[in-house]
């Protein structure tokens, strides 16, 4: 075993693809096949599946390809260690940040506080709609995220940090009753809605209380980006739910966007820490994680 073949199956697995890897490294395609062979002789398990459409990991692949990840990234974080013992903390270390959460209001503020703390960490910011954070944590690609969630995932520690409440938000010539106080479900059942995709955890929050109250969501658009949603509903396409924090920076950015707190039943979603239990968390991770828990405290 050596950290060679790991980091061409990793590649391979990245790219779905024996070409496109043996491309990506500079070496011949042959060879790497061979490598992967090593690897499957060595644990006595098929780590790939082959088709015309490329290659897709076994159930034995998933588990060495989190592992890999995580060896690989011990093994960089142990080079830097020895050579930097005794100096000030450096390193990479990347962190998820929901960003249909308070965690998106946080990036400003970790660089800024980190650059004055520890200005040799590098961070590498993850603000990504499309992935599951939970599943970038556990396969090694995420050391830190901020997520909704509570836990429940094998190999994941959460640390709850904070329930974030759900506002109603339109803007201020939407034709709806607004007594200026908060609204029910009932009340916005009818309404076209203005959601993230159903994966998205904001959403599952939202489709879950209505489901609880009978109540139908009139969904008229699935957008992946705040941003979209924003201009949207400042265009009057429809209202939409958000966290707090995204409920006011939409309304920051629009003068005649008003929000409304959610009453009977109010909806709110638990945003935590996650990190692996699998993986010893780096020096410089540690830190990250000081501060992120500091960051939180105060909101």
């Amino acid at each position: 075993m050596n950290t060679r073949r790991l980091k061409a199956f990793i590649t391979i697995v990245d790219m779905g693809s024996i070409t496109r890897a043996a491309d990506a490294l500079h070496i011949a395609q042959p060879a790497l096949s061979q490598q992967l062979v090593s690897l499957e002789e060595h644990f006595k398990r098929k780590l790939l599946i082959r088709s015309q459409q490329g290659v897709v990991p076994t159930e034995a692949g998933k588990v060495l390809y989190s592992h890999a990840n995580a060896i690989l990234r011990q093994l960089g974080q142990a080079e830097v260690d020895v050579l930097d013992a005794g100096q000030a903390l450096s390193g990479r270390v990347s962190v998820g940040l929901a960003p249909f959460s308070v965690a998106a209001t946080l990036a400003m503020p970790l660089l800024t506080e980190m650059r004055k703390r520890h200005p040799g960490i590098l961070l590498h910011l993850v603000e990504s709609v499309g992935q599951a954070y939970s599943q970038l944590v556990s396969n090694g690609h995420l050391e830190i995220a901020l997520l909704h969630g509570s836990g429940g995932i094998k190999g994941l520690h959460y640390e709850p940090l904070v329930v974030e409440e759900f506002f109603f938000v339109a803007h201020a010539d939407f034709d709806f009753d607004d007594e200026g106080g908060p609204v029910n479900v009932s009340q916005l059942s009818s309404l076209p809605m203005l959601l993230p995709p159903a994966y998205n955890f904001v959403r599952r929050a939202i489709d879950r209380v209505f489901s609880q109250q009978g109540a139908a969501i009139n969904i008229v658009g699935e957008l992946e980006a705040v941003k979209s949603i924003a201009r949207a509903v400042d265009a009057g396409l429809g209202v939409t739910i958000m966290p707090k924090a995204i409920a006011g920076r939409i309304q920051s950015e629009s003068r005649d966007v008003i929000i409304r707190s959610i009453a009977d039943p109010g909806i709110e979603e638990t945003l935590s820490l996650c990190v692996s239990d699998r993986t010893p968390m780096s020096e410089p991770a540690a830190a990250v994680r000081e501060l992120l828990l500091e960051l939180t405290s105060g909101l």
